[in-house]
């Protein structure tokens, strides 16, 4: 499949954030090798370890799902955002824009991050249980929370994923067990 590029959150390189709170592992970004300022979009697993700020990206809607861990409280000083994270598996939304802060809810958490340039590109992000038809996008990523998932004909076992760009692709995934989940990010032109 053209364009499409497998991946495994344990071969993934952790780059430590700046403030010390945590690490984040890049999953895929658009165009590739854009920075933090030039990316359209952004795919990411981050480890947060540490209360504090969330970085402000202006101009970009956020999506972040927690995967393990007991969670974060997300909120603004100004009370506009209250949120907690604190179930797998359920996608947040919020702007980039908004100076985000979060504060732990016990240990360490793992969340799945998306990120898209505002006006440019939009995500629509589900959590599937159960076989399904992914419609096409030009852009995306699909990973597999729990079991394993044969994806079009790629198999992907837990903690293993794909991500594709610049190549409208629509997938068929299909769970190998009873209890598998699968995150599918479609990532299209706003």
């Amino acid at each position: 499949m053209k364009n499409v590029r497998r991946f495994s959150r344990v071969s993934l390189p952790a780059t430590p954030w700046k403030n010390g709170g945590g690490t984040t592992q890049e999953i895929a970004s658009w165009p590739p090798g854009a920075g933090l300022d030039g990316f359209g979009w952004r795919a990411s697993i981050a480890t947060i370890a540490a209360s504090g700020p969330f970085s402000v990206f202006a101009g970009v809607d956020r999506s972040i799902m927690l995967l393990e861990g007991d969670g974060v409280r997300l909120f603004t000083h100004d009370g506009r955002v209250e949120h907690r994270l604190d179930v797998p598996h359920r996608p947040f939304a919020f702007s980039g824009d908004d100076a985000i802060d979060c504060t732990l809810l016990g240990g360490a958490s793992n969340d799945f991050n998306v990120m898209t340039r505002h006006g440019h590109w939009r995500a629509d992000m589900q959590v599937l249980d159960h076989a399904s038809a992914i419609e096409s996008a030009p852009h995306g990523v699909l990973l597999a929370l729990r079991g394993a998932w044969r994806l079009n004909d790629e198999a992907c076992a837990e903690g293993e994923g794909l991500h594709w760009a610049d190549a409208a692709q629509a997938w068929r995934a299909v769970p190998e067990g009873e209890d598998a989940r699968l995150v599918a990010v479609r990532i299209v032109s706003a």
